[in-house]
């Protein structure tokens, strides 16, 4: 796990240590079933389904403010291939009775993310602009999820593994169209 990571699982084991003194709610931290899925899977997931929603949320902008065909269908294919891993991740979050919540307040630390300034800047561009917009950002994000999945890409869990292959592999690809697609802009 690198640095960047186990600060970030501090701040949310130190988060989730205190929301527990409030709630009685199954999923707290010492009701997690680690038998399946160990910490860094559970945390993984939990870090990976807001990065996923966030790009699935900037491919629904795109559908509404371009017109460049190209970026439709990526935004369409981001959208299914995002969508059904973090369902595939919510498995694992119920599984292990680990909470999928609790990771709002991190985002702006994990790798990738847009601030709320630049969805808004996005959500706000037409055309070209939105297009500039949308490739620099996804770019970033995508490489934030790269990074994400690389440091679990070791994983004793296959499916675990597996996923962050797959993540791995597919938003290479798609950054590759991404900057070939910046460069012609």
């Amino acid at each position: 796990m690198t640095l960047r990571l186990k600060a970030l699982a501090l701040a949310i084991v130190a988060s989730f240590a205190i929301s527990a003194c409030s709630t009685s709610d199954h999923g707290m931290m010492g009701d997690i079933d680690y038998s399946v899925y160990d910490a860094d899977a559970i945390m993984f997931a939990q870090m990976m389904i807001p990065h996923h929603q966030q790009a699935i949320e900037m491919a629904d902008m795109a559908l509404e403010n371009t017109t460049n065909s190209t970026i439709l269908e990526l935004a369409a294919e981001i959208k299914a291939a995002q969508d059904p891993e973090i369902e595939q991740m919510r498995g694992w979050l119920e599984t292990a009775g680990a909470p999928e919540t609790g990771m709002e307040m991190h985002m702006g630390h994990m790798s990738g993310m847009l601030s709320d300034e630049d969805l808004d800047a996005l959500r706000n561009a037409r055309d070209a602009e939105f297009d500039r917009l949308f490739l620099e950002g996804m770019i970033e994000h995508h490489e934030g999820a790269i990074d994400m999945a690389e440091d679990i890409l070791d994983n004793d869990n296959e499916e675990v593994s597996a996923l962050a292959t797959a993540i791995i592999d597919a938003q290479t690809r798609e950054i590759e169209l991404m900057e070939s697609l910046l460069a012609e802009l």
